[in-house]
């Protein structure tokens, strides 16, 4: 009889290299995956800053009478105000860092029309020089609104601060006028 050739297992030699997984599928799992994962971080970071790229430019939709946000161009944009100016805003509820809108020199005095994050509007004048005295030589006033190519405040006594990039006009209570233009 015939003898049945039964073939033996075979031991891997120890001076082979030991089997070839494929990496063709897992590489391009994980390549997939990553540009996912980047271009995810891409848009969100994109869409922040077109976000704060456009906010401070976006005017509300109303009457010209009505706070806006809209630049004068005679202010740098983003241009931080005064501190100051900032610690009046943050005591009548300013919304963050307040940014130039008009800064205008007169021969004795210095006016800031300087707007919030939230976009209200706040004069803020000195004629003090380097001296920044609160109701002595400086005024803050909240609630500016925007008239035509300038800006109007009004304070407590009734006084109105109409400014605009050529000249600051007073209107006192008892009706005098005063006229402030800006400085060479």
């Amino acid at each position: 009889m015939a003898a049945r050739c039964h073939p033996e297992p075979v031991d891997l030699s120890d001076d082979l290299p030991p089997p070839r997984r494929p990496l063709f599928f897992p590489v391009v799992i994980a390549t997939v995956f990553l540009s996912i994962i980047g271009m995810s971080a891409g848009l969100v970071l994109g869409s922040r800053d077109d976000t704060a790229r456009t906010a401070p430019t976006s005017a509300p939709v109303g009457p010209a009478d009505s706070p806006t946000t809209a630049e004068a161009t005679s202010a740098p944009p983003g241009r931080r105000c005064r501190q100051e100016t900032q610690d009046a805003a943050e005591l009548v509820g300013g919304a963050g860092t307040l940014t130039q809108v008009l800064l205008l020199r007169t021969k004795t005095s210095v006016v800031y029309i300087c707007r919030d994050e939230a976009g209200s509007l706040y004069y803020h004048a000195n004629n003090g020089g380097d001296r920044w005295i609160e109701n002595e030589t400086a005024l803050f006033l909240p609630n500016v609104v925007r008239r035509g190519d300038g800006y109007q405040a009004t304070a407590a006594d009734g006084a109105t601060f109409s400014v605009t990039s050529e000249r600051l006009l007073i209107v006192h209570p008892d009706g005098r006028t005063e006229e402030q233009p800006a400085a060479g």
